[in-house]
């Protein structure tokens, strides 16, 4: 994942935090969705944002919360299955 993409993934979930009145700092290795930040709305915000912008399909089996549970998580699933949109 190029810096500006995990850059790009970092100012997107802060958006959502922001959005649910969480101001505190996000760190790359913070659990998101299992801590509680973010709730089961934003992770769908997510999936969906992560197909749009680096093409990943999670439409092909099972789906597992922790592959997104941090930004150190997203960006290795990227690294495995996305291509830069």
């Amino acid at each position: 994942m190029k810096p500006a993409d995990k850059s790009a993934v970092h100012d997107f979930l802060v958006g959502l935090l922001r959005q649910n009145r969480d101001q505190r700092p996000l760190a790359d290795n913070e659990p998101i969705f299992s801590s509680g930040r973010l709730d089961s709305f934003s992770l769908m915000q997510t999936v969906v944002h992560l197909e749009e912008t680096f093409g990943i399909d999670f439409s092909g089996g099972g789906f597992d919360m922790e592959l997104l549970d941090s930004i150190d998580a997203i960006e290795a699933l990227i690294d495995k299955k996305g291509q830069p949109g």
